[in-house]
């Protein structure tokens, strides 16, 4: 199921994914102007982050920053599994796994 907002391009965006066998045909399109707020909230740092600069040159940049990012947030929100806050050798542990960092 995809949560979207109201939107009116989206149900044929949907349908055309379909068609192209990118999504699978039992995917749904929910409409919804409230549940999708809590996506764009999670989202809202990194927005804050990206814009100033203008955006990403590449992909590869853009992936790279997102997952930076991303794996922070998860950290500073007690997100990860035996790396609660204050642990900070599970915490960088938990680094070095995502970024291949050696140790």
């Amino acid at each position: 199921m995809i949560t979207v907002d109201q939107n009116a391009a989206y149900p044929p965006a949907t349908t055309e994914l379909k068609s192209d066998d990118a999504l699978p045909e039992t995917t749904e399109n929910r409409q919804s102007k409230y549940l999708n707020n809590t996506v764009e909230q999670d989202h809202r740092f990194i927005k804050r982050r990206v814009k100033p600069s203008l955006g990403f040159g590449s992909f590869n940049t853009a992936r790279r920053t997102l997952e930076g990012c991303e794996s922070m947030n998860m950290i500073c929100k007690s997100q990860i599994n035996d790396a609660e806050k204050g642990n900070v050798m599970r915490q960088s542990s938990f680094i070095n796994q995502i970024f291949r960092v050696a140790a």
